[in-house]
C-alpha cells in the first residue's frame, strides 16, 4: 500500500513540476514574504521589537490569505480534472484504491506547498535577522509559520479535493473551490465583525465569539500564531482575540482539520464514477 502511495505522489510531484507548480508557488511565496519583510522593517523600532518577530507577523496575515488559495488553486482539478481528461478511469483500473490515489496526490501537493513555505518565509526570515536581528523566540515563531502555514494549506488541499470530486467539469470545480476561499477566509471574519458590532459587548462577543472563530481554520491559524508568541500578539494588535481563549483550543482545531476534510474528501471521491 505504501509503496503505491509513493508512487503516486511522484507521478503528482513531477506533474506540478511540469506545470511549473512548484516553481509558481515558490516564486509567489518568496516574493511576497520579501516584500512584507522589507516594508516591516521600519515599525520594529517603535514597537520595542525585533525586526524577524514584525515580519512573523505580517507574514503570518500573508498566509491566512495566500496559503488556502495556492492549495486550493493546486487541487481544484485533482479529481474532475482526471475524470475530464479520462485520466481516473485509467488509473482505477490498476490494482489501487481510491483512498491510496487520495493520499498520494495529498502527500505531493502538501510537499510542494511545504517547499514554497519553507523557502518563502525561510528567506524572508533570514534577511529579516540579517537586517535587525532576532531572539530565540522569534526564530521559534518564525518556525512556527512555516508548519503551521504547511498545515492550513493542507486542510484547504483537502477540502478542494472534496469539492473537485463534487463538481461535474473542473470549471464548476474552479468556482466552487472560488466560493469556498472567499467564504472562509474573508466573509467568515466580516460576518463574525458585523455580528460583534451589533452585540458590542454582550453573550455574543464575550461567549459566542471567540469559539466561532477558532472553529475557522484561517482563524484558528491566525490565533495559534498569536498566541504562542507574546512578540507576534504585540505586532498585530491582537492580544485580547489570542487570550480570550486557552492555548491549546487553537492547535487541536487546527490538528483536527485536515483529519476531516480528508474524510470528506474520501466520502466524495467514493462517488465519483470514472
Amino acid at each position: 500500500m505504501i509503496a503505491r502511495i509513493l508512487a503516486i505522489a511522484r507521478v503528482e510531484i513531477l506533474i506540478a513540476m511540469r506545470n511549473r507548480w512548484v516553481l509558481m508557488a515558490t516564486l509567489i511565496m518568496l516574493l511576497f514574504s520579501l516584500a512584507l519583510t522589507f516594508a516591516g522593517s521600519a515599525p520594529s523600532g517603535m514597537l520595542g521589537v525585533d525586526m524577524l518577530t514584525v515580519s512573523v507577523a505580517s507574514m503570518t496575515t500573508l498566509s491566512v490569505y495566500l496559503a488556502p488559495l495556492l492549495a486550493l488553486m493546486m487541487s481544484f482539478d485533482a479529481i474532475a480534472g482526471d475524470a475530464e481528461r479520462g485520466g481516473l478511469a485509467l488509473l482505477l483500473s490498476y490494482p489501487v484504491t481510491r483512498g491510496e490515489v487520495l493520499l498520494g496526490k495529498f502527500i505531493a501537493h502538501t510537499g510542494t506547498l511545504a517547499f514554497a513555505m519553507t523557502i518563502g518565509f525561510g528567506t524572508a526570515g533570514a534577511i529579516a535577522v540579517w537586517m535587525g536581528g532576532a531572539d530565540a523566540n522569534s526564530l521559534l515563531a518564525l518556525l512556527r509559520l512555516v508548519l503551521t502555514s504547511i498545515l492550513l494549506g493542507s486542510v484547504f488541499l483537502a477540502l478542494g479535493y472534496a469539492l473537485s470530486a463534487l463538481s461535474n467539469s473542473v470549471a464548476s470545480a474552479a468556482g466552487m473551490v472560488a466560493v469556498l476561499w472567499l467564504v472562509l477566509v474573508v466573509l467568515f471574519d466580516l460576518g463574525l465583525l458585523g455580528a460583534v458590532v451589533m452585540d458590542g459587548s454582550g453573550i455574543f462577543t464575550q461567549k459566542v465569539f471567540p469559539w466561532l472563530m477558532v472553529a475557522n481554520p484561517a482563524d484558528a491559524f491566525r490565533l495559534w500564531n498569536i498566541a504562542a508568541g507574546e512578540g507576534v500578539a504585540l505586532a498585530t494588535g491582537m492580544t485580547g482575540a489570542a487570550d480570550s481563549l486557552p492555548q491549546w483550543v487553537a492547535p487541536i482545531s487546527l490538528l483536527t482539520w485536515p483529519i476531516l476534510a480528508l474524510l470528506v474528501a474520501r466520502f466524495s471521491f467514493s462517488k465519483v464514477e470514472p
